[in-house]
């Protein structure tokens, strides 16, 4: 383990975020808030990414789901601050319960008429004696045989991409939110029709785990498909559920990945990746693989959910996949391999997730060189990387995964779900910051030496200077605390409640010290 990932592990201060990962938030931010109609009346902004993977991952659910994943990673270096990803995270929800949220299941309705006449890229994801008369992944297929007409997206029996990650999406919202209640609080789904359905974070994850307890084989995609992908995910949602309540609804996880091991792959006899399930079908009996090194394709989707779920087999097939492909080789250029970006950015990820600092140094050359980094927006204050595409804005889902190594330290994914920080977690926080105007770096209290620290720049360049302030509260004896700015004693904040104070500065690069006095933290 690095230094970094130990220091992270051990709750001492970490890195604040970096240019990229502040530039990133902020194009999440504008994402999230600007007013967009996800209505069957409307049409989701063209910046939510409906382009990626097609068939399968072509909906704009599936970036909005993509588009968390980097907040609790940023939460670990602003503790003392969660407003933004709380306003993100609720706007992503409000989107994903949206008919275009799962568009897919309330108009992709029983067999695909155009069954005939894909186009040949798809073919690959089609088994070979099926092509013809077998819909593509991405075809739901609600209302097929056996299961018929299911109306709610979120209750059907099959549809588990839908509920899997709204289940993981409502648990990252609690958790960047801090908020220790709210799973029993009521929400419509809008389904087929749309037909209004309520449910409650409870519920979700309390009818995943029961299907998960029946059905060894893990419950389906699209009518007729088991994908190893979607059901990972469903399974990590379910073990941050259980990491933020006590409860038990992952128990039977492990039992999937032990019937993965026996009947979704198998090794050669020299011991390579032979077969990854892309996905099992029940009905048709059949395990579809992609051949030759290919096959490792099926694996890398599923890294970044197995990873925090178990350990040793994440590993063990990310180090099978990166063999089969050749990319673990250092003798063998990337530029020759022609790496799929979207999988590339997972081994970058896991990777740094890992500390294997050798990899990760290798994939990022070829990253840096290739996949267009650069920041953007009318004062270059936003960025991503544009991967070759020709597009206005960053694809969602491709920058997702890789905006995790560069917004957090080695194992800051897999401590979201085995060591989460508590809701109830002592030490001031920050409230009524101005952003996106002031951006915040770092924001940590040191509940030992009973400090805060605060790292700002200017989010917005152009308001740089410009004056601003922001609440401290949860502060035991505000009247004494002492405040430094840059180093100097501060005269420029006062007493503003019983446990808060305001601290008035202009917006740039600053860092602020807030030394309070012993005493219980008041929530």
């Amino acid at each position: 383990m690095s230094e970094r990932a130990a220091t992270a592990e051990q709750g001492t201060p970490v890195a604040g975020l970096n240019d990229r990962a502040l530039g990133w938030l902020r194009f999440v931010w504008d994402k999230a808030t600007t007013p967009d109609d996800w209505s069957d009346q409307g049409e989701p902004h063209p910046w939510w990414d409906r382009y990626t993977a097609p068939p399968m991952c072509s909906f704009p659910r599936f970036d909005v789901h993509y588009m968390a994943y980097v907040l609790p990673v940023m939460l670990e270096a602003t503790p003392a601050w969660r407003e933004p990803y709380t306003r993100i995270a609720d706007e992503l929800v409000r989107r994903y319960t949206s008919f275009w949220g799962a568009v897919d299941w309330c108009t992709l309705i029983g067999p695909d008429p155009g069954v005939n006449r894909y186009p040949p890229a798809w073919l690959a994801f089609i088994p070979e004696p099926l092509r013809g008369r077998y819909a593509p992944p991405g075809w739901t297929g609600n209302g097929i045989e056996p299961w018929g007409l299911q109306p709610d997206p979120c209750g059907a029996d099959g549809n588990v991409f839908y509920r899997g990650w709204l289940n993981l999406l409502l648990g990252i919202r609690r958790y960047v939110s801090g908020e220790a209640d709210g799973e029993h609080r009521p929400f419509d789904i809008t389904g087929y029709q749309n037909r209004r359905f309520t449910w409650t974070h409870a519920r979700i994850a309390e009818f995943l785990s029961a299907q998960f307890r029946s059905r060894p084989q893990g419950p389906h995609c699209e009518n007729t498909k088991i994908w190893p992908f979607c059901v990972s995910a469903a399974g990590l949602g379910l073990q941050l559920y259980d990491a933020l309540l006590g409860t038990t609804l992952h128990e039977p996880f492990p039992l999937w990945v032990d019937y993965v091991r026996k009947h979704y792959m198998s090794l050669n006899r020299t011991g390579e990746l032979d077969t990854f399930a892309l996905y099992y079908d029940p009905i048709e009996q059949r395990l579809h693989t992609l051949p030759g090194p290919s096959v490792a394709h099926g694996v890398f989707p599923c890294l970044l959910y197995l990873y925090p779920q178990d350990r040793e087999f994440a590993l063990w097939i990310y180090e099978l996949a990166m063999r089969r492909l050749g990319w673990s080789d250092p003798d063998l250029p990337l530029s020759k391999l022609r790496p799929d970006p979207n999988h590339l950015c997972t081994a970058l990820w896991m990777a740094h997730e890992v500390a294997d600092t050798a990899t990760e140094d290798r994939i990022r050359d070829f990253v840096e060189r290739e996949y267009q980094p650069r920041f953007f927006g009318e004062e270059n204050d936003r960025f991503g990387f544009w991967f070759g595409y020709d597009s206005t804005w960053p694809r969602g889902q491709v920058n997702a995964t890789l905006m995790l190594a560069e917004s957090g330290s080695p194992g800051a994914w897999w401590r979201i779900y085995n060591e989460p920080q508590p809701a109830s977690a002592p030490g001031p926080q920050l409230r009524g910051v101005d952003y996106p105007d002031i951006g915040i770096r770092r924001a940590r209290s040191d509940m030992t030496r009973r400090v805060l620290t605060v790292e700002t720049t200017a989010g917005t360049p152009s308001r740089r200077g410009n004056p601003t302030s922001f609440t401290i509260d949860r502060l035991p004896n505000p009247a004494e605390v002492a405040v430094t700015v840059d180093g100097r004693d501060s005269s420029g904040w006062q007493v503003s409640g019983d446990s808060s104070i305001r601290l008035d500065l202009d917006i740039g690069d600053h860092q602020v010290r807030v030394a309070f006095p012993n005493g219980d933290s008041r929530s």
